[in-house]
């Protein structure tokens, strides 16, 4: 059961994200096509620098109790595409958390200007 561990963990923190997603309206909740077309895309250039990596002799697949062991083409882990996903999702997920995050800044430092009577950007 260990061999499915690295697959697991994966798999459950794809989930805590697409909660984190569905709550705040992040990535797919905002722009469900957009979302799968910027992931699709990260993850096929991410897969052909694995496969040039491969082809290069610079990647290999290590052995580990934790991973299933099964591959899906010479040196590519199934977990690697799985990971490459969540590597995607979760960039896309703190680039519009972040940006979330000062739009609501500013508009607080806009509504505190406004009640202190200026305008906001230090104008009177």
């Amino acid at each position: 059961m260990t061999g499915f561990a690295y697959l697991a963990g994966l798999v459950v923190v794809i989930g805590c994200m697409a909660l984190i997603d569905s709550r705040w309206r992040l990535v797919f909740w905002r722009a469900p096509v957009a979302s799968a077309v910027t992931i699709g895309v990260g993850l096929a250039f991410f897969l052909l620098w694995d496969a040039a990596g491969i082809v290069l002799g610079v990647f290999f697949r290590g052995e580990s109790q934790i991973v299933t062991g099964v591959e899906l083409a010479p040196e590519l882990p199934l977990e690697e595409p799985v990971f490459l996903l969540f590597l995607c999702y979760l960039t896309l997920v703190l680039v519009f958390g972040v940006e979330r995050m000062l739009r609501a800044r500013e508009a607080r430092a806009a509504a505190s200007a406004i009640e202190a009577g200026s305008e906001p950007g230090g104008r009177s």
